[in-house]
């Protein structure tokens, strides 16, 4: 009895626990949608801007800009994007490899890093390593995030970058595809350079600016940025989320595969300990009858 009694406190147990990981995949899922949803519609501003910032670099001299000035790298500001509470599989390990990948290769160099950690997990990682300076620390923004939530980190990286504190400046973020396909990228923040375009573009030689060429290209250039930065944290939102249902739908059917195991194991006890009771009954009366 002690061993079908053991068995089936665990089946209980084990069912409380694929009870929550349901429910945390169907949040996830629901918070899924609603991230795809935002960095898919965000995606069409980013390649507008790309767009504009490619136009005005053929008419006017974009490398004078502050934001565009490509000088020897000792100091290299990485943004690192991850989550705040984990239990989204290799969400946040992938993307600290990657980080590790790139302080390893800048410390071969010579190359002193610093840090800003978007989600609780970068920043912790991040404080226990030596020789990394972790600058400033955010809570990855959930709900209904705004672009305003970013325009800290995008003003403290214009700063440090125009002042020469740094010399340039990298994202590591999680890029959004599917529900089942996420990637690890790095993107480039500065210096800033006009991207390339992949479809032809009309000429601007004809246009005028008001009040000026270097007026558009200085309000252009900002934007630029920090559309650049805020969708790589919607993408990584979107990824975050998509991940943590994968891992939670996982953990549900692990759990009802090891349910059935036990609920095996259970069956098979409850009847090796009836077939023993009536043995014993059995040799009870043949006892008596003797």
């Amino acid at each position: 009895m002690a061993n079908t009694t053991s068995l089936k406190r665990r089946i209980g147990s084990v069912k409380n626990t694929r009870q929550i990981t349901k429910a945390m995949e169907l949040v996830a899922a629901s918070k899924m949608r609603r991230a795809q949803e935002q960095a898919t519609a965000s995606r069409p501003y980013r390649v507008a801007a790309h767009d504009i910032l490619t136009r005005l670099s053929d008419v006017s001299d974009v490398n004078r800009h502050p934001l565009f000035v490509r000088r020897k790298v000792n100091n290299r500001l990485v943004i690192v994007v991850t989550s705040d509470t984990g239990l989204a599989g290799a969400y946040d390990s992938n993307v600290l490899k990657q980080l590790t990948t790139i302080l390893t290769e800048d410390t071969k160099a010579k190359i002193s890093d610093k840090v800003i950690a978007i989600g609780k997990k970068g920043s912790q990682f991040v404080s226990r390593l030596d020789g990394v300076e972790l600058l400033a620390a955010y809570p990855i923004f959930t709900g209904q995030p705004k672009g305003s939530d970013i325009r800290p980190i995008i003003e403290q990286v214009f700063s440090m970058y125009e002042n020469e504190e740094i010399d340039a400046v990298d994202i590591i973020y999680t890029q959004f595809f599917s529900s089942i396909k996420q990637e690890v990228a790095t993107l480039q923040l500065l210096p800033a350079r006009p991207p390339a375009s992949e479809h032809s573009l009309s000429p601007l030689e004809v246009a005028i600016f008001e009040p000026s060429v270097e007026s558009v290209v200085e309000s252009v250039v900002a934007r630029l940025m920090e559309v650049q930065l805020w969708q790589s944290v919607l993408e990584s939102l979107a990824s975050e989320h998509s991940m943590r249902m994968l891992a939670m739908k996982n953990a549900s059917d692990n759990a009802s595969d090891i349910i059935d195991d036990l609920t095996l194991a259970f069956n098979s006890a409850r009847q090796a300990a009836i077939t023993q009771e009536i043995a014993e009954i059995i040799g009870g009366s043949e006892a008596l009858n003797d």
